[in-house]
């Protein structure tokens, strides 16, 4: 391995290194809330209400929302991770350093979303234990239900890249979670199945890409799916692609960076 190489990957894992140490730092802001909002969940809509539902899908409800709720867990903190990170670097005036370094931004990028698809696959690790605790959970297609999640947590975490590049303050970090990643999320069929709705609603439904992650990971698990999984790892590989684009072209014109 050459030097240039070795400097690289020396950064490439501190970034990693470091981004991991604080999810560990603040367990109790990037672990704990996930778990007990989980909880919440299946203890109210899983029991109490899902007892009134049935069954949705040919699957007990609890048992069919909790695909849903671990890819929620994900999404949202995967998103969570890499905006407020990198828009902490800019805030703190650290990244200056950074962009100094032998990096390219490239790999600049991928540390970052790395750091965010970690936290994505921790918490999401720990909802699963959660779900475990309420329903069985049988897992039909392994290598499905992985690729799916990694994707997933993968584009959440270059949008919040993107997100943190853009903010300008801590109101605009948090707009897009508030404002567009939640609805999403919520509407894209955690809770219920789009079978239920009328059909112009259905075909609305299917343009949102979060339904179909959703789904993906859900046949993973339950074989079970309101779209075509084919179709979903297609939208889910191209926008991993373009957003890790775009990612790398804002840094190489110092977007948000200067300001």
């Amino acid at each position: 391995m050459s030097s240039v190489a070795r400097a690289r990957w020396i950064g490439f894992q501190t970034i990693l290194l470091r981004e991991f140490g604080r999810i560990l730092r603040i367990w109790g802001q990037t672990i704990v809330p996930s778990a007990v909002t989980a909880t919440l969940y299946f203890v109210i809509f899983g029991s109490l209400i899902g007892s009134r539902i049935g069954t949705m899908g040919g699957f007990d409800y609890m048992q069919y929302i909790a695909p849903g709720l671990i890819m929620m867990a994900v999404i949202t903190n995967a998103y969570a991770n890499t905006v407020s990170s990198f828009f902490g670097a800019k805030f703190q005036r650290f990244l200056e350093e950074i962009s100094v370094s032998p990096l390219p931004n490239w790999l600049i990028v991928l540390g970052y979303a790395g750091g965010g698809v970690l936290r994505g696959l921790l918490v999401g690790g720990v909802v699963t234990l959660v779900s475990l605790a309420f329903t069985h959970l049988p897992v039909q297609h392994p290598v499905i239900t992985l690729v799916a999640v990694l994707l997933t947590a993968i584009i959440f975490a270059l949008a919040g890249f993107i997100n943190a590049v853009f903010a300008k303050n801590f109101d605009q970090v948090n707009w897009i979670p508030s404002f567009v990643l939640t609805p999403l999320t919520y509407f894209g069929g955690v809770f219920y199945s789009i079978q239920l709705l009328p059909e112009w609603a259905q075909k609305l439904s299917l343009a949102n890409p979060i339904l179909h992650m959703v789904n993906a990971f859900r046949y993973g698990f339950l074989g079970k799916s309101d779209v075509d999984v084919g179709l979903a790892f297609g939208i889910m590989g191209l926008s991993a692609v373009a957003l890790f684009g775009v990612a790398v072209v804002l840094m190489n014109r110092g977007t948000g960076l200067r300001d």
